[in-house]
């Protein structure tokens, strides 16, 4: 499968005009990513195909991967944000998209102002991220835009990239994902898996995997249904429904397999310059400058040992546990009617909780 995905991106696909679906399509930037976007050669424009945004905030100075690179789009547009004192390194396993990189070095080191280019541009394969001259925990941030459905083994990627992330780093990528475990007849269909649908792995089965792997209390940030929209594509893949999702894992040790209440709260500092007024953790924690913002003993470890710490005020410890956040996907599964339990569940409503 991987020489077909090769060949695929390689040679059939020459823009993303040529997609047979519209699973790999763009979202629409943000305001302040326009600008940046707009500095980016049309040639690398013209090669994305992911799915995704995959931009988080606090990236000054920072060393960052791209896993799957292709054309550059995603490396260019974050080399601007790293600055001159970070770098961004793109690996891709296709020669034809590589060499579009690798071109327009150049003219972006010129357009982005900057002394000496922060971008390098690495054949390999995601499988054999270990036989790279990518030294382990080097990565502030390890990015990856709708490839990781392409990767034949995607318990090693997801190891070796725990592996190349410093403690406290995080990967943010975007996927494809699926409602179900796919068939053996769409999971080796070669135009299917080009399209990054053949390859998708059912959404509970990628958590498990993350978790296994060392990436405890994956974070949803956001996700959207996809649409064929190719009617003998939508005939070989029957009910199965598809989603765009993005992600952060974060590589912190011990985290807890549920929402666990230590009566932690954090207060956003408003200094994230790309988020004055209110900083997105996930999809259910937008935290709100000034607030005092209830959280759980992950999220309260996700941003006190990660770069985000400078950003924030915390407060409390783990030292008293109160149980599961109510709402949190995990409650207590016995039925105990009605009385003081009943209390609890309401304290614990209005006392804001984590999710």
């Amino acid at each position: 499968m991987r020489e077909s995905v090769q060949t695929y991106y390689g040679q059939t696909l020459q823009s993303s005009a040529d997609l047979a679906t519209n699973a790999c399509c763009d979202q629409a930037p943000p305001e302040h990513l326009k600008p940046l976007l707009a500095n980016i050669h049309d040639d690398v424009l013209a090669r994305y195909y992911g799915c995704g945004l995959v931009v988080p905030d606090e990236l000054a100075g920072a060393r960052v991967l791209d896993l799957g690179c292709g054309a550059g789009r995603d490396v260019y547009l974050l080399a601007q944000l790293v600055g001159e004192a970070g770098e961004v390194v793109g690996i891709d396993m296709t020669d034809e998209q590589l060499a579009v990189a690798r071109e327009h070095a150049e003219y972006h080191r010129q357009a982005f102002g900057y002394a000496a280019s922060n971008v390098r541009f690495e054949k390999g394969y995601l499988e054999a991220l270990d036989t790279l001259d990518l030294a382990p925990g080097s990565f502030d941030v390890v990015i990856s835009n709708c490839v990781i459905n392409l990767c034949t083994d995607k318990p090693k990627v997801l190891a070796d990239v725990a592996r190349l992330l410093k403690p406290g780093g995080e990967f943010y990528f975007s996927d494809v994902y699926a409602d179900r475990r796919l068939p053996e007849a769409v999971a080796t269909d070669p135009v299917l898996y080009g399209e990054c649908l053949g390859g998708a792995l059912y959404w509970n089965d990628f958590e498990h995997l993350a978790a296994r792997v060392g990436f405890g209390d994956p974070r949803l940030v956001e996700s959207r249904r996809l649409t064929v929209d190719n009617k003998t594509l939508e005939a070989k893949l029957g009910n199965a429904r598809f989603y765009s999702a993005t992600y952060r894992l974060f590589n912190i040790d011990g985290l807890e397999p549920a929402c666990e209440d230590y009566g932690q709260a954090v207060v956003y500092r408003g200094t994230i310059r790309t988020a004055p007024h209110a900083v997105t953790l996930d999809g259910h924690h937008v935290i709100e400058a000034g607030r005092v913002f209830p959280v759980c003993g992950n999220t309260w470890r996700m941003l006190a040992e990660s770069r985000f710490a400078p950003h924030f005020d915390f407060i409390g410890d783990f030292s008293t546990h109160y149980g599961v956040f109510s709402g949190c996907g995990v409650s207590l599964p016995f039925d105990e009617g009605r009385g003081e339990a009943d209390r609890g569940a309401v304290l614990a409503q209005a006392s804001g909780g984590c999710c």
